[in-house]
């Protein structure tokens, strides 16, 4: 009895609560067991009693279920219309806020990109997307290294279409080993050839004779580029000495590689370093000599320099060709300025 009244105190509150629900469920119940007892309990005509009584304690289930649905109904609707009435009214608030986090998100990594002094690409991929980036809507180049040869290969012409392509201003500066200067190119060959006297991306190995050749050529690549685009001002500085690294500096970015093409350093534009490095390759340039690019309407260049073209042009700007150079040394040197392979291919 204990049990049975302990039972009904804890029952006594939910069903206060759910009285529509727990009259159905009893009258389910009274009507389940109207359809199993025996007609002999109601008597002569106990089975139309029997199915009048199941007929009405249906109806009335039915309709005590509709209630409790209605009664639901009833009370979730206040809810719900607050509930998507107050998430539609905070939805542009939330927006905005979402907005707010992405800039905020951006602006950071900015400013975290920015503190970075210097950050090291460890793979050909990252620094050929670095300088693909470096490229993007560039209007100014400047480079100090060897040869050239990338430059040639692949940042010049790309630079220049690009500028053509928008119709936009292009400015180049370009400082190379002077190829008449016989030592520094041998000096240059020697240490290249100490990394590795394997061939390089071009399938050639560094001797004195390439040194010069390939620092002719850019030469040669920088008149033919001024002479087919009249918004690129290009300046070109021959060095009597030489350096390890490789500076490649656009609008937006620094770039230093070194023999190594698996490594190299970036840092972007308004950081401590790249402006020191722009510095750095200003008063370097200053200090070259120069080569008078003001000549690149004096000798014509085709479409395809002749052998008498390219000599032509480098007598009138005072870098003149070696007297060995044949005309198959001639045609090395176009054939290495307009048609350059990329040494990290």
């Amino acid at each position: 009895m204990a049990r049975f009244r302990s039972a009904l105190k804890r029952s006594g509150p939910w069903a206060a609560r759910n009285a529509d629900g727990a009259i159905a469920l009893g009258l389910a119940i009274v009507v389940g067991v109207l359809g199993v007892m025996p007609d002999e309990i109601f008597g002569p005509s106990g089975d139309e009693i029997q199915r009048q009584l199941v007929t009405a304690a249906t109806l009335v289930v039915l309709a005590l279920v509709a209630t409790a649905l209605l009664r639901d109904r009833l009370r979730q609707a206040p809810v719900e219309r607050a509930i998507t009435s107050g998430a539609l009214t905070e939805l542009p608030g939330r927006l905005a806020r979402l907005e707010e986090i992405e800039t905020l998100v951006h602006s950071t990594r900015r400013a975290l990109d920015s503190l970075q002094l210097v950050r090291v690409l460890g793979s050909r991929q990252e620094i050929a997307q670095s300088h693909a980036e470096a490229r993007k809507d560039t209007t100014r180049w400047s480079f100090k290294g060897g040869t050239g040869t990338y430059l040639r290969a692949v940042t010049l012409p790309e630079c220049v279409a690009a500028a053509r392509k928008d119709k936009r201003h292009l400015t180049v500066t370009v400082e190379i080993i002077d190829p008449a200067n016989v030592e520094v190119c041998e000096t240059y060959a020697h240490y290249r050839r100490s990394l590795s006297d394997a061939p390089d991306g071009t399938g050639e190995t560094w001797t004195t004779d390439r040194a010069r050749k390939e620092s002719y050529a850019t030469v040669l690549a920088a008149f033919w580029h001024r002479q087919r685009y009249g918004l690129l001002d290009i300046e070109v500085g021959l060095s009597s000495t030489m350096t390890t690294f490789r500076w490649d500096l656009s609008s937006t970015r620094l770039i230093m590689t070194v023999e190594d093409p698996n490594m190299a350093m970036t840092a972007l534009a308004d950081t401590f370093y790249y402006e020191n490095c722009d510095t750095e390759l200003r008063l370097s340039m200053e200090q070259a000599r120069r080569v008078p690019m003001e000549m690149y309407k004096k000798v014509p260049l085709g479409d395809e320099p002749t052998i008498e073209e390219v000599q032509e042009l480098f007598e009138r700007v005072g870098v003149p060709l070696p007297r060995s150079y044949n005309g198959r040394d001639v045609v090395d040197i176009a054939r290495k300025a307009l048609r350059a392979l990329d040494p990290y291919s």
